[in-house]
């Protein structure tokens, strides 16, 4: 099973801001997964996402 991520722990790890990570989910390059209320990133979503940027 994948870690999930907070949208704060993804703008950390990436060096972005908050706005940038909901502006690639909208364009369908970084899904998100709700676990009730909750917006989560799962792990394999953010690495692959990490790696088609060059990062």
């Amino acid at each position: 099973m994948d870690r999930l991520y907070t949208i704060k722990q993804v703008c950390d790890i990436a060096g972005i801001g908050r706005s940038t990570v909901y502006r690639e989910n909208l364009a369908s390059r970084l899904p998100f997964v709700k676990v009730g209320r909750a917006t989560r990133i799962r792990a394999s979503d953010l690495k692959g996402w990490l790696d088609s940027l060059g990062a």
